[in-house]
């Protein structure tokens, strides 16, 4: 009987495309089947990430609901991946000596050998190296795609800012070559995939080489479209100051780019701007979001926020809601500032009251929301052509697409062969998070 793999993921979607190459690492080499019930497993992967306040802790807390189903099942093998623990390393150990395997984001490739050296030897094993873009040397595609996939081109992080931990956790930043990354998008293709999403922590920041010459995250959008079967190109995440005009004019060269950024301000205010080392200030962000839209017209942008950073005073809070009002972003995060071990910012003096942080945090959210449904509101009654991914998650009866404006439309329809194509939709209702609309027959 096939040993049965569980894996539950926490952070951003670099974590689910490492989990997703996990999965597949592990049932190629060591027969592992996946499974949804953590009961059933033989061995469980904590997917982990550093990013908010208190990641260490509940880490531990699932460590300790999953210690009760091994005292029960001895056999169960417990791994922590991700950035917790290439943070922590034996730490997580000495302090849950149930956990058997802990791997950082860069040596994910080496479960088998991890898991093959555990069991062997029956002591636990720790690897929390940066051995550059090993990994991506031991992956291989599904044999069936999404509609929508993941292509992770590059890894780490060199900015640095006050607030963030990345850059210990998964090292500085090293491209993938756009052959080797073309080669990963043709065979995702091949499979089905229609959509191509790019990952990168600091994505438009990419440097890999084509043809043994430097290139950019700007050619390799253009190589990609090249691909056939690609019918949509996405990234995440940009980073305000390395997006050059050369990604800008890509959008008037690439009708297969969506016309949706995620551009993360993380505030409003230059002072605070610069406390958080973020290398930009308000007036560049607004010029480029300005860019951006005499390209495109119908461009949307989602952001980060951070709230209550140390010293926020209630003029900084204002110029962030200025900025807020002045983009009308489409969609956003926003997350009360949490300190992080070994940041520059976690030595500054936390003075902003939690009541204030919370205050302010239920403000902007509130007026975040208005405009993303005021946005969707616009939409009501136009014919869109959207990209349909799947059966919806709420109603399995109908079907799911998305706008290039990144949209999520549900639609009644029953041909399931229509996933993974262009289709015109008319919109006919905005909902909180999302639109209803029926297929344009014309």
């Amino acid at each position: 009987m096939p040993k049965k793999l569980y894996i539950k993921t926490h952070g951003c979607q670099m974590n689910e495309y490492d989990s997703e190459k996990m999965s597949n690492l592990l049932a190629q080499e060591k027969g592992f089947e996946i499974t949804s019930s953590e009961k059933d497993a033989d061995l469980m992967i904590l997917n982990t990430c550093s990013i908010r306040e208190k990641a260490q802790e509940r880490v531990f807390h699932q460590i300790g609901r999953w210690r009760k189903i091994k005292e029960k099942k001895p056999h169960v093998k417990i791994a922590i991946g991700g950035c917790v623990a290439s943070q922590e390393g034996e730490k997580i150990i000495k302090r849950a000596p149930q956990v058997d395997i802990v791997f950082g984001p860069q040596s994910l490739h080496k479960l088998p050998e991890l898991y093959d050296k555990q069991t062997a030897q029956k002591k636990p094993q720790v690897d929390i190296s940066f051995p550059k873009l090993e990994k991506f040397n031991h992956f291989s595609a599904p044999e069936k795609g999404d509609p929508s996939a993941f292509v992770s081109i590059m890894e780490g992080c060199n900015k640095y800012c006050s607030f963030c931990v990345v850059p210990k956790t998964r090292g500085h930043e090293i491209s993938r070559s756009c052959e080797d990354i073309l080669e990963e998008v043709s065979f995702l293709a091949d499979r089905g995939a229609s959509e191509i999403h790019f990952l990168g922590q600091n994505v438009n920041n990419f440097k890999g080489t084509f043809k043994s010459e430097a290139s950019s995250l700007a050619k390799l959008i253009e190589l990609t479209s090249k691909v056939e079967n690609i019918k949509r190109i996405r990234f995440t995440t940009s980073h305000p100051h390395e997006f050059k005009d050369d990604l800008v004019e890509v959008y008037d060269k690439v009708p297969e780019l969506v016309s949706h950024v995620h551009l993360p301000v993380q505030s409003g205010s230059d002072r605070i701007l610069e406390l958080m080392r973020r290398r930009y200030n308000c007036e560049k962000y607004l010029l480029l979001v300005e860019k951006l839209r005499s390209v495109r017209t119908e461009m949307s942008f989602s952001s980060d926020f951070i709230i209550g950073f140390p010293g926020e005073t209630d003029k900084d809070f204002e110029a962030t809601m200025d900025l807020i009002h002045e983009v009308k972003f489409d969609e956003s995060f926003s997350f009360i500032y949490s300190p992080r071990p070994n940041t520059t910012a976690s030595k500054m003096l936390d003075d902003v009251p939690m009541e204030l942080k919370k205050q302010r945090l239920d403000i902007i959210q509130e007026t975040l929301r208005k405009y993303a449904f005021s946005y969707s509101r616009k939409i009501v009654g136009k014919t869109i052509e959207c990209l349909v991914i799947g059966r919806s998650k709420k109603d399995p009866g109908q079907l799911q697409a998305r706008t290039i404006c990144n949209r999520v439309v549900n639609f009644n329809y029953h041909n399931y062969d229509l996933v993974g194509q262009l289709v015109n939709i008319q919109i006919n209702e905005a909902l909180p998070n999302s639109l209803r609309g029926v297929i344009n027959q014309e």
